[in-house]
């Protein structure tokens, strides 16, 4: 059996993995670490929990000479694509951190930028950093790249599938040409090579694991469920399983905090944790499920590689995920260390086909799981299952019929759709048109006085419907014809066409027509009314003032006088 001390790492290196309480590598530090030792690239490619934190930090900072604290840039960039992992990176190195004196210093997005910096500025050994916040830091030119010896690519592919690529290669292009580069991720495929392959000099390939393999101490079953009854099943399976330390998966930030809401009002100690909440909000969250006050945790997909917790019971995928490959690292969070774990699936018939292409990935076909205090439908999403649409002779519930029924159906529902709206023609048309077109025989004469004026009022409620919808427009430009045809016309007989101040109130919209004497008169009369009202705002406001000058042993001369009506 082959031992860490097999492996050549030093003496300080030996000490930290007592710390860590390691008692034998696991494959993939079997193999990755010789390499590392010899200052190799190496593209690794392991199973999530299989100890890569581990296969990277131990010989990497136990060959590092260790340094008094000063002012001197890091020497080892980690980069990681989400701050949950960059802690969970950031915890183990700096408990080797204290075996091999070297000094760890972590930057993240979602956290203040003035702490972050003072430990940068202050000098540091390990850097880890998740690349938007790295780029932030190198922009403000206070993080210096050039010392770099050692550059640590963490979950590679998962950070291509964010998007990442253009930010890593940013910071790939800060650090020195002679640097050795390790690029560990629970999958390898094309891609990877393809985008960062050009990273790495002749590196060694560690494939502990084919690409989508999961940890063989996981056991894992589906329950085929109709999607209204997952939280319903979900807490029968708390209740049969237990909940001591239960992590939930689902897909969305709404299905997440409406799951949690449930559990919680079903009596169960849940947290969620997804991307909208903020970083206190997630660590008091992991942290309440570390210690045990917290017994289920809903989290989402953005979260599948950041939860490192021991000894978690087991996994509920209560919604799979969007891609295959997130199905590995979500189930990678039961069973780590060597431990054993469980993995349950809640498969609904809409996602039988990502259940196919997850069983794909993996290589295997997951088996039912059987429950007392629930019953489930395997036929939900067996292929031809009664849910299935025509894929199944006798159609399951419908009794024998199977697509002929669901066609002759589809006649029925067109002819009662095409009667239904052969009535509301009919009734539209109204009562004579449609005695007409029956040959009822109504009165003579009557019938077209009755569509007249039946005519007649429909055009009428249109226009005012029209008018009550608020097609100002339309009834704007309605009332400008009726007001304009009737002006005189420039050049036409009995007047002259509108002045310019008219033209101006016309584009306005306030122009109100008639002969330059009516619109003379018009304003005159306004004149009037305007001077009116300007005498009795005086008149009141004299009889206030008589009212505040009569003291109290003098009789109001208008105290009895109501002015209240005139004022304004």
């Amino acid at each position: 059996m082959t031992t860490f001390a097999d492996l050549g790492l030093s003496e300080r290196a030996l000490n930290a993995v007592e710390k860590l309480g390691y008692d034998t590598p696991t494959p993939v530090q079997e193999q990755a670490i010789p390499y590392v030792m010899e200052g190799r690239d190496v593209i690794a490619a392991a199973s999530t929990g299989t100890g890569k934190t581990a296969a990277f930090l131990l010989p990497t900072m136990g060959s590092m000479p260790s340094v008094k604290r000063g002012r001197r840039p890091p020497r080892m960039l980690v980069v990681s694509p989400t701050r949950e992992l960059a802690q969970q990176i950031a915890h183990t190195a700096m408990q080797v951190g204290r075996k091999t004196n070297h000094f760890v210093t972590t930057v993240f997005g979602g956290s203040s930028y003035g702490p972050q910096i003072n430990e940068i500025r202050r000098g540091t050994d390990i850097l880890i950093a998740t690349p938007g916040r790295l780029n932030d830091l190198i922009d403000r030119e206070v993080v210096d790249l050039g010392a770099i010896e050692v550059l640590v690519l963490d979950e590679a592919d998962r950070m291509l599938d964010m998007g990442f690529l253009p930010d890593v290669t940013k910071i790939v292009e800060q650090t020195p040409t002679d640097r050795q580069t390790l690029l560990f991720s629970a999958t390898i495929d094309e891609s990877i090579q393809n985008n960062l392959g050009s990273l790495l000099r002749d590196p060694a390939v560690v494939e502990v694991s084919r690409n989508g393999e999961t940890a063989r101490t996981v056991e894992q079953f589906i329950l085929p469920i109709k999607n209204f009854q997952k939280q319903e099943l979900l807490e029968a399976l708390l209740e049969e399983k237990g909940h001591e330390r239960v992590i939930v998966f689902a897909r969305t930030k709404f299905r997440t905090e409406e799951c949690m809401e449930a559990l919680r009002a079903a009596g169960y100690q849940a947290e969620s944790i997804h991307s909208d909440k903020n970083q206190s909000q997630r660590r008091r969250a992991l942290n309440a499920f570390r210690k045990g006050d917290a017994k289920v945790l809903v989290a989402t997909d953005v979260l599948a590689r950041g939860i490192d917790v021991p000894e978690v019971d087991y996994v509920v995928n209560f919604d799979l995920p969007d891609m295959p490959e997130d199905y590995v690292h979500r189930i990678g969070r039961t069973g780590r260390a060597g431990e054993e774990g469980l993995a349950i699936s809640f498969v609904t018939r809409e996602s039988r086909k990502t259940l196919r292409e997850i069983e794909h990935l993996i290589g295997k076909d997951l088996p039912y799981m059987e429950l007392e205090s629930f019953e489930t439908d395997p036929s939900l999403i067996e292929k031809g299952g009664k849910d299935a649409k025509g894929s199944r002779r006798g159609g399951g519930k419908r009794g024998g019929a199977g697509r002929n029924e669901g066609r002759n159906r589809g006649r029925n529902e067109r002819g009662g759709r095409r009667e239904g709206q052969r009535r509301d023609r009919d009734e539209a048309r109204g009562r004579d048109e449609r005695d007409k077109r029956r040959g009822g025989a109504g009165r003579p004469g009557k019938s077209t006085r009755t569509s007249e004026r039946g005519r007649d009022a429909a055009k009428a409620n249109e226009r005012s419907t029209r008018g009550f919808r608020g097609d100002f427009h339309t009834s704007q430009e309605q009332d400008k014809r009726s007001r304009f045809a009737s002006r005189p016309q420039k050049g036409a007989k009995g007047g002259r066409g509108p002045s310019r101040t008219d033209r101006a109130d016309e584009r306005r919209g306030s122009y109100r027509g008639g002969s330059r004497d009516e619109r003379s008169e018009r304003r005159s009369e306004n004149s009037n009314a305007r001077n009116a009202q300007q005498r009795i705002r005086q008149t009141a406001k004299k009889h206030q003032v008589n009212d505040q000058a009569v003291g109290p042993d003098k009789p109001a001369k208008f105290s009895t006088y109501d002015y209240s009506k005139f004022v304004k």
